[in-house]
């Protein structure tokens, strides 16, 4: 590993790393606004949830491969390999155009997010000294929420403006320039050893870090919002009448932006819990805001407030999970994370459209039981908090 405790974070290593993960966060976001439209004008206007579900499904399937992979092989071969899918599928998106090739193109598109965000939360890991983690991922993931942001409203907009093959193939081009930052950059890991067989093989730990239970439960949690969010607020917009069906996603990702930078720090400083602690908070607030908003301002106010909770959220989640990593089993316990991460979107976008059944009178329900996990979550960090408070007294 590159020695970390001498260098600052500003590098260009990070810096390039930043810039290929927004190209690569835009090219598989900006799909998501029109992809619901997309798939009723097919006639599978009843398998919306199906949109995140099955590309989140084989996101989590994926993770123990791209963890094992990224410890053995390196963090740069995992991280292009997400982009590559990103590019690949772009192109198959306008041949596949009944419901179900349509479908079984969600579930191969979730190798993307399966890999690349693995190797990156790793490959930060080695350049960042370890007590400006929180910072470091707070600043990373803006570069991602940037591409959240932008993605879903240019998306929106080729669309409308162009097509919805337009925006496919712009889908595939932003993923061919991240791949092209990676293949340049200088690879983290020491010890490789050749791909084989053999890393395969998965063994318990490989698929479950027991070392990281607790951020990847609350991860689990928070997330089902963030899976309803995605299926839920573009048909939410069409009944508002926003034309724009990722203006929300640019709202929420403005929002996450300006705070992940100081959650981070602060979580440095402060401790991962009780920032945590202020992040499901907010997420609460924000589901039942926007599940019982029945006006524009209304509906991106609650916009707003889910920014602000997953910008607090994904950072300090990232640093606690690798704070309890070593750099043995950093690979897999960052994808025990992402399989909860991913799990949670995937339950959430199932549960929510069944919830939902497109009925608007049911977006509220939808939405109050999405705040149900975040409460759990909440209720789980604070006797959590609790009990590491005891436990150090009576050390």
């Amino acid at each position: 590993m590159q020695s970390a405790s001498s260098k600052g974070i500003f590098t260009t290593q990070f810096w390039l790393l930043g810039l290929s993960s927004f190209l690569f966060s835009s090219s598989f976001n900006m799909l998501i606004p029109e992809l619901p439209s997309y798939l009723s004008a097919m006639g599978g206007g009843d398998y919306k949830g199906y949109i995140i579900g099955l590309f989140t499904l084989t996101a989590g399937l994926s993770r123990p491969f791209s963890g094992r992979l990224t410890d053995r092989i390196g963090r740069v071969p995992v991280m292009a390999f997400g982009s590559l899918v990103c590019f690949l599928c772009g192109f198959l998106y306008p041949v596949l155009i009944t419901v179900v090739p349509f479908l079984l193109l969600r579930l191969v598109h979730g190798f993307s997010t399966g890999f690349k965000p693995t190797g990156t939360s790793a490959y930060i890991a080695d350049i960042i000294p370890a007590d400006r983690r929180g910072e470091a991922m707070g600043i990373h993931g803006m570069c991602m929420g940037v591409g959240s942001a932008f993605g879903p409203a240019v998306g929106s907009f080729i669309s409308q403006s162009f097509s919805i093959n337009v925006l496919f193939y712009t889908s595939s081009f932003f993923a061919l320039m991240s791949i092209a930052i990676l293949v340049n950059m200088k690879e983290t890991l020491k010890e490789k050893v050749p791909l084989s067989l053999d890393a395969f093989k998965l063994g318990w730990r490989d698929i479950f870090e027991p070392d990281v239970f607790n951020p990847a439960l609350i991860t689990f949690l928070v997330y089902f919002g963030f899976g309803a969010v995605a299926t839920l607020t573009p048909d939410f917009s069409s009944h508002l009448g926003l034309q724009n069906k990722g203006i929300y996603f640019m709202v929420f990702t403005i929002f996450s932006i300006l705070v992940r930078f100081a959650a981070g720090k602060i979580s440095d400083r402060k401790g991962r819990l009780p920032v945590t602690i202020a992040g499901c908070i907010v997420l609460i607030i924000s589901m039942v805001i926007t599940g019982y908003a029945e006006s524009v301002v209304l509906f991106l106010t609650g916009a707003a407030f889910f920014g602000v909770a997953m910008g607090v959220l994904s950072p300090v989640l990232s640093a606690w999970t690798v704070d309890l990593s070593s750099d043995h089993n950093r690979g897999r316990a960052i994808a025990t994370m992402y399989i909860s991460l991913e799990a949670g979107i995937g339950f959430g976008a199932v549960l929510s459209a069944a919830l939902f059944a497109n009925r608007y009178r049911n977006l509220s329900t939808a939405f109050m039981a999405m705040a149900g996990f975040a409460l759990a979550g909440l209720i789980y960090c604070m006797w959590l908090y609790q009990y590491k408070k005891r436990s150090s007294r009576a050390i």
